[in-house]
């Protein structure tokens, strides 16, 4: 196993101890500790990318594991933040629709032998959803930072719908006989 799939499966084993310390340690401690762990695993989301593309390490076991392992991640901590009412219900509902959606396309073009690689817009779309998570667990209390988790929460859904658009747009032709 190449240290670009023991990055995947180490961020897959941090959405545990990420959850039970926002469940289970005393706020405002127990934030603080899950928002480093979060951290650490989208900073691994990133590193594992890049060591795979840039020393030649991509494994099947790689393309499926991460997006999974970002799913993973992602939509621990939004079903979170809908439980402690942090964040509308609809907004998660928009954003995990989106991965089964894409997860669909990819089933459908992996069973005619095509894999669709990750596009910009969803890099986008990941990396933005995770400082929107990042800033709403860190509970800041300054005026102006309702306003800032609001254009935060917002370019989220934009870059959610954009990147499924695009998804879908340029990968159309998979659902053709």
């Amino acid at each position: 196993m190449n240290i670009a799939n023991k990055l995947t499966l180490f961020r897959v084993i941090l959405i545990p101890f990420f959850l039970l310390s926002l469940y289970i340690i005393e706020a405002p401690y127990g934030n603080i500790i899950g928002v480093i762990i979060f951290i650490i695993a989208s900073l691994t989301d990133f590193l594992d990318g890049h060591l795979a593309r840039s020393r030649n390490l991509v494994t099947d076991f790689g393309k499926f594991m991460d997006p999974l392992a970002d799913k993973l991640l992602v939509a621990s901590a939004l079903i979170y933040l809908v439980e402690v009412k942090e964040l509308a219900a609809w907004i998660v509902i928009v954003i995990i629709g989106r991965e089964f959606i894409i997860s669909g396309v990819r089933l459908v073009a992996a069973n005619k032998g095509i894999v669709i690689a990750a596009g910009w817009w969803g890099k986008i779309k990941t990396m933005i959803t995770m400082i929107m998570i990042i800033v709403i667990l860190c509970n800041f209390n300054f005026e102006g930072i309702v306003v800032i988790e609001q254009i935060l929460i917002y370019a989220s859904l934009l870059f959610t719908v954009i990147s499924a658009l695009d998804y879908i747009t340029k990968n159309i032709n998979i659902f053709k006989e």
